[in-house]
């Protein structure tokens, strides 16, 4: 497949009617005023855009999946100031068609510096126990390559190849900047910033669209995590029952809010200061790869259902 048109590259299309390969991260038949229509988010490496089939949907739907590679026909158009596609034609694409490197949006950090930073951060845990704990999980390369190629959310944020240890290595930072800031447990805090969505290896299937695993519906990362943490520590001798509680509350309340699934509520400073330090780069993500996506000339960002809002876009 030879000059396939980006997604980056479609906000420079307006108007006018593209064939190209993307990969469908979402998929979804909806009930319109006449009759149902396809509603799907393409994706390929240089990011995400909305598209839409009006004509024999249900059809069309049956012959694809989320995570499958399409070939479409369609126009670029320019809806209330978001760029989507208009899909008049469309077929299942054939893996000797593409390359599935293509179209998994990733980091845009090197997965090489991703793991020397967060390397980094297990070298500055001191205490004894944490420090053994984080190598026994992490030195095990099977599960350091899974963590490392792993996405950290479905839709919201860091959700793409790489997103779980990007995110983990902001929230350390962060943590680390706000332990200079109020008396902390530094050691205590930047463990439970490095496990608190250790277990996203196992919510999210490691495939080509991020879905959810039947363990990650049924359990979820919180008490995945958890669980992980109380089975390794159980390998380590002497390991303080204490610290582990401890360390065990960071993690089981890091999401701050029953009704965002936390297990428990932030009862000590450092599950706080985590909690606070882990919300605010997941939302700053999220919004930014909202205005990220959006046109070069548009004012709001795209709807953003999660937080009932859309966001000013502002350049000076």
């Amino acid at each position: 497949m030879e000059n396939n048109l980006t997604i980056s590259e479609l906000q420079q299309k307006v108007g006018e009617e593209i064939t190209a390969f993307y990969l469908v991260a979402e998929k979804e038949l909806r009930e319109g005023k006449n009759d149902q229509f396809l509603r799907l988010k393409l994706q390929d490496r240089t990011g995400s855009i909305s598209a839409n089939v009006w004509k024999e949907a249900a059809k069309l739907a049956a012959e694809f999946d989320a995570g499958d590679v399409i070939k479409i026909k369609g126009n670029v158009v320019n809806y209330k100031g978001q760029i989507q596609v208009s899909i008049t034609k469309l077929r299942f694409a054939d893996v000797s068609e593409y390359d599935i490197a293509d179209y998994l949006t990733r980091s845009k950090i090197s997965p090489e510096i991703l793991a020397e930073r967060f390397l980094g951060f297990i070298d500055k845990v001191e205490q004894e126990h944490l420090n053994k704990l984080l190598h026994l999980i992490f030195d095990d390369k099977e599960f350091f390559t899974r963590f490392l190629q792993a996405p950290a959310a479905k839709s919201w944020h860091h959700n793409y190849m790489h997103g779980l240890i990007e995110h983990s290595i902001t929230v350390a930072s962060l943590c680390e900047f706000a332990s200079t800031l109020y008396p902390v447990n530094y050691d205590l805090l930047i463990c439970g910033a490095l496990l608190h969505d250790v277990a996203k290896t196992k919510e999210y299937a490691n495939k080509t669209s991020i879905d959810f695993t039947n363990e990650g519906r049924l359990i979820g990362h919180l008490s995945l995590s958890d669980q992980m943490v109380c089975e390794t520590a159980a390998r380590i001798p002497g390991f303080p029952a204490e610290l582990l509680l401890n360390l065990r509350h960071l993690i089981l309340a890091h999401h701050g809010e029953y009704e965002k699934a936390s297990v428990r509520l932030p009862q000590t400073l450092e599950a706080l200061v985590l909690h606070l330090c882990d919300n605010l780069d997941a939302q700053s993500v999220g919004v930014a790869q909202l205005v990220e996506a959006a046109p070069d000339n548009a004012e709001w960002t795209e709807f953003d259902k999660l937080n009932n809002r859309y966001y000013k876009i502002y350049r000076p």
